[in-house]
């Protein structure tokens, strides 16, 4: 009797897995549905502190010392796996689909790598490896089976990631994630807001809808409007109170999803809208397909339908030929914009990208210097802005896993519903309130700082949710592949 090496029995229940998440939104997301799968193939989550059988490393290749920090995870795991026998190790993920044989190759040790599209091949991929007692390499070159119909094992009982679409038909020069993620692929809408109504059935009380483009949603099945639609139809699933969404493009970003962020009431007046740059030349060489005067125009119409709108952003410092003026004008668009906050980058070359091929390279003091400024530049407009704050009243989706900000203060921390990050005293005017992650509670900010809010006065209200109750019985929500049905990748999410 021969033995069908991707046959994936459920392996003994004592062997334990660990996932290491790197880089965006989409890879904490694909790490849930890693977790998914190896607990419906009968592993469970290692305990805090103890060593797992199986090691999932979910990596990243945007930033230039991504492979560095892989292989870097990889040397210290591999003691680790010599004194423990029958311990495995998977790298997956955009560096992963990258870099394919090669990471065989630099770390012989490594037992399975998969890419970004074949998420769901992990468990037979770690079973055909013990079987054949060699690395098993499997890299897709499409997508399949869309990852959210695979099984998930949520991080959070009270918020929920929901993909939208994959991939990307943008082709911005600085970027790899096109080639490694693939094009653009959406999911049926009716599909989405089935995900969303069993999160909801479960306890969770805000969702963030997950896409590399999210309002260029619709393109494959040629549905204009399609993303202000679907944040208009979640905005109606009853118990559903936040709505996020992340990341749009300024090409895209159309009048009718201002609307449907004003009018929907559970859509959060919260807005990450990257910049890149505020120099028209660099935006052009970038590739952005947008300059500057459309940018602040979208943010004008943004603020004009929604005053109380925090809008972050992402920016490149140091990309080729990026001269001193075109620095300056960075500055200016980020002095006009008064964003909340921003992720601010360095740029660094990534292979295979037009960039890295571009004359005018910046030498590193150059850029750290220019960087160095704007952190500051924006430091300074984020402080201002929250201290304009102080005095007003916030609803707070108490968080997950932060827990107490320190000993002394016993504070915990929360969400608003701008996203701003606040901590908060936990008491009324008798003492102390018992606050749980998944809880909602509304309080005033007393102090400012450039990254947060904090709030130490008695608390205004404190509301106490299912999502609470799940969180303090240590549950977390599920969601089985099954619920969602099989899309057809292609087919007119």
């Amino acid at each position: 009797m021969t033995t069908d090496p991707s046959h994936t029995d459920p392996p003994a229940p004592e062997r334990t897995y660990r996932v290491r998440t790197y880089g965006c939104q989409m890879n904490v997301h694909d790490s849930e549905r890693l977790s998914g799968l190896l607990e419906a193939a009968g592993y469970a989550p290692a305990a805090e502190g103890e060593a797992a059988d199986v090691v999932v490393l979910n990596t990243c290749a945007v930033r230039e010392n991504a492979d560095n920090r892989l292989y870097g995870n990889l040397g210290h795991l591999r003691p680790v796996k010599a004194a423990r026998p029958g311990m495995q190790i998977a790298v997956g993920g955009c560096l992963a689909q990258k870099d394919r044989g090669e990471i065989v190759r630099r770390a012989p040790w490594v037992d399975v790598v998969f890419g970004t599209h074949n998420v769901g091949s992990l468990p037979a991929l770690l079973a055909r490896a013990r079987h054949n007692a060699e690395a098993q390499v499997e890299i897709a070159e499409a997508l399949e089976v869309f990852p959210s119909t695979l099984p998930a094992k949520r991080d959070s009982a009270h918020s929920g990631w929901v993909s939208i679409s994959v991939g990307c038909n943008n082709t911005c020069t600085f970027c790899i994630v096109p080639s490694l993620r693939g094009k653009e692929r959406d999911r049926r809408p009716g599909e989405i807001l089935a995900e969303v109504q069993a999160l909801v059935d479960q306890g969770v009380l805000e969702v963030t809808l997950l896409g590399q483009n999210v309002n260029a949603y619709g393109v494959e099945f040629g549905q204009q409007g399609a993303f202000a639609d679907l944040l208009r139809a979640a905005g109606r699933i009853e118990g559903l109170e936040r709505i996020r969404f992340t990341s749009p493009h300024p090409r895209e970003f159309t009048d009718d999803v201002i609307a449907a962020m004003a009018e929907t009431p559970a859509v959060c007046h919260s807005l990450h809208m990257p910049l890149q740059s505020g120099s028209d030349d660099v935006l052009r060489r970038m590739r952005r397909a947008y300059r500057q005067e459309r940018y602040l125009g979208i943010l004008d119409r943004v603020r004009a339908a929604m005053p109380d709108a925090a809008i972050t952003t992402d920016v490149i410092v140091g990309f080729p030929g990026e001269t001193e003026e075109d620095f300056a004008q960075t500055l200016d668009v980020v002095r006009a914009a008064r964003f909340a906050g921003a992720f601010t980058f360095q740029y660094s070359k990534r292979p295979g990208t037009p960039a890295a091929e571009m004359d005018g390279q910046l030498p590193k003091p150059v850029v750290q210097e220019r960087y160095e400024r704007l952190v500051a530049l924006q430091d300074e407009i984020s402080w201002e802005e929250n201290r304009a704050l102080i005095g007003r009243t916030v609803e707070l989706l108490v968080a997950a896993g932060e827990g107490s900000k320190d000993a002394r203060t016993g504070r915990l921390s929360g969400r608003a519903r701008d996203g701003r990050l606040v901590h908060f005293t936990a008491a009324d005017g008798g003492g102390r309130v018992s606050v749980r992650p998944g809880d909602v509670v509304e309080t005033v900010v007393t102090q400012a700082a450039p990254h947060h809010l904090v709030a130490d006065g008695p608390l205004l209200s404190h509301r106490r949710t299912r999502a609470g109750d799940a969180a303090e019985a240590g549950m977390r929500p599920t969601t089985p592949g099954v619920l969602l049905g099989m899309p057809r990748i292609g087919a007119p999410t």
